[in-house]
């Protein structure tokens, strides 16, 4: 398609509140709270129970009874409830959060998670990220790259806070392929992962960034209003 193209399928007359592109899928969100879900279904990553392809957006009946108010897509998917349960499904590598490498065909609970109250997630490549609402930022995944922020390469089977934000509080986080982002009350950016063609915003530093670091050219002005 190369001009904007409304979807054929209206969703049973549902309103679209949000929505999220993965690698080969994409994913809904409705005003009701239900997620839809088309595109490849290789790993489960549709979360309809099963592998299919789906040309048209289909309900995730596992949602049945649960209120989503947030979800994003990437090699695989994640939900947020508004229970602040995180959810995950598809891919495999540790990046659903069960503390193993295994797909998962239906949305499964995040049972590490549980107790805490998670207000943000995001799907990256091969890894998560999820912020939850006391400001701490928690990843999981493939780490290679450091795209992790835990200062090493290491992978992670369950969430693990990331450490170097402590005492920050974190408003906002987006997982990519290989590099994370967070942005902190206070405004500042930080970045860590894969720094190859600048993709951390670090200027000249091309290198990998195994933990979290403050992209300066977005530093806090000491004197506002002469800059």
């Amino acid at each position: 398609l190369n001009t904007p193209t409304r979807l054929t399928s209206t969703l049973s007359g549902e309103r679209v509140v949000s929505v999220s592109v993965g690698a080969f899928h994409s994913l809904a969100l409705t005003g009701s709270g239900s997620v839809w879900s088309w595109g490849s279904g290789g790993s489960g990553r549709l979360g309809h129970g099963d592998t299919q392809d789906q040309l048209l957006p289909k309900e995730i009946e596992a949602f049945a009874g649960r209120r989503v108010i947030a979800v994003s897509a990437g090699a695989h998917s994640l939900a947020l409830t508004a229970d602040g349960a995180v959810w995950s499904w598809g891919g495999c590598g540790g990046m659903l959060g069960h503390g193993d490498q295994q797909s998962q065909l239906l949305p499964k609970e995040v049972e590490a998670l549980a107790g805490r109250r998670v207000i943000a997630v995001s799907a990256g490549g091969t890894h998560s990220v999820a912020l939850s609402a006391d400001g701490a930022l928690w990843s999981w995944g493939n780490g290679t790259f450091g795209k992790l922020g835990h200062g090493d390469e290491q992978h992670q089977l369950l969430p693990k806070k990331v450490e170097a934000l402590a005492g920050r509080r974190v408003s906002s986080v987006s997982a990519g392929f290989t590099h994370s982002f967070a942005v902190t009350g206070d405004g500042a950016v930080f970045s860590w992962g894969q720094g190859e063609r600048g993709c951390l915003g670090h200027g000249e530093d091309l290198s990998n960034q195994l933990l979290p670091k403050k992209i300066e050219a977005w530093a806090p002005c000491p004197r506002r209003h002469a800059c």
